[in-house]
């Protein structure tokens, strides 16, 4: 496959996990924002959200106050903002028209759509009215083009290096919510010293954190207990059949590139394969042990290192 076909497809599959990635974490912000709470809190909740995606900087410059409304602006339909939803979708849909002929009818169709339909909508009034039901619109839309795309497309290198790009981000984006959620506790002990009424409020951000990532039903399936800290960062690091789990996306980011692999993939083959051994011998009890913020940490370098590696073993070379 041509580079610059695979760089199209790689990118197309990233931003549209982005966008419905954003639109996760913004409508269950907005939920956790109507509980009873100081408004201390709510600013944090969406200080939170602007750390997660690496937008607090560029936030800063174009918005004097930190609320839902600027939050919630800056990261749904700012233009300027290459990581808003708007973007996210844009940026999928050019490179699809890209590389349609790469692309069955009905996966082109569905990406062509979903940006017609959403840009539509945030040129209108309608998201003001319902923020909810757009952004449960983008998650629908993602989980269409997803399963299009594996119900039509042939299970050829297209295919794929548009999984590829889809759990490479999505491995990212589930490191950066946990890591930014487990640094807002108040104490390294998680329950230990806080009253009820704090435990309680906890619970309910764990549980939206659950959901962010759709796994509070799975949740209660697999561990049949209260939710608390430990075992939400075992679901969703170490858990190989928790969909969203780093352990999960990294297996299907081995796998795949097994199946592009060319002569001078191999350093790339070899790093994903370590860090996808390192996640499935480790223990939750010795990576909290050890600080689950630097292993969130390294995780994500070594995200960045094998995104860099992909890029430079099979896409477009980057101009210096």
């Amino acid at each position: 496959m041509l580079s610059r076909t695979a760089d199209h497809l790689y990118w197309m599959a990233r931003y549209m996990e982005r966008a419905e990635n954003t639109a996760r974490m913004l409508g269950v912000n907005r939920d956790m924002a109507l509980l009873p709470q100081s408004a201390d809190a709510a600013e944090d909740g969406w200080r939170g959200l602007l750390s997660i995606s690496e937008l607090t900087l560029s936030f800063s410059k174009r918005y004097d106050e930190v609320n839902a409304r600027n939050v919630m602006d800056f990261m749904v339909r700012d233009s300027t903002n290459p990581s808003s939803i708007l973007s996210c979708l844009r940026a999928a849909r050019e490179n699809a028209r890209a590389v349609r002929g790469a692309l069955t009818t009905e996966v082109w169709e569905t990406q062509n759509q979903t940006w017609l339909e959403c840009d539509r909508e945030l040129r209108g009034d309608s998201f003001e009215r319902d923020p909810s039901a757009f952004l449960e619109r983008v998650k629908v839309r993602s989980h269409l083009s997803r399963g299009v795309t594996v119900g039509t497309m042939l299970q050829d290198e297209a295919l794929h290096f548009l999984r590829i790009g889809t759990f490479l981000e999505r491995a990212d984006n589930t490191a950066r919510l946990l890591d930014v959620k487990f640094q807002a506790l108040r104490n390294g002990d998680f329950f230990g010293g806080q009253s009820r009424l704090e435990q309680e409020v906890d619970f309910y951000h764990w549980s939206a954190i659950l959901r962010s990532v759709s796994a509070f039903e799975i949740y209660r399936k697999v561990y049949r207990n209260v939710i608390v800290p430990e075992k939400v960062a075992d679901l969703l690091i170490l858990r190989p059949d928790m969909p969203r789990s780093l352990a999960a996306c990294i297996a299907e980011v081995v796998n795949n590139l097994d199946l592009v692999a060319n002569e001078q993939s191999g350093e790339t083959r070899r790093r994903a394969g370590r860090l996808h051994a390192d996640l499935r011998y480790s223990r939750i009890d010795e990576i909290l042990a050890t600080g689950l913020h630097a292993f969130l940490t390294q995780f994500l370098d070594r995200v960045g290192d094998l995104g860099a590696g992909i890029g430079r073993d099979f896409l477009v070379p980057v101009a210096a």
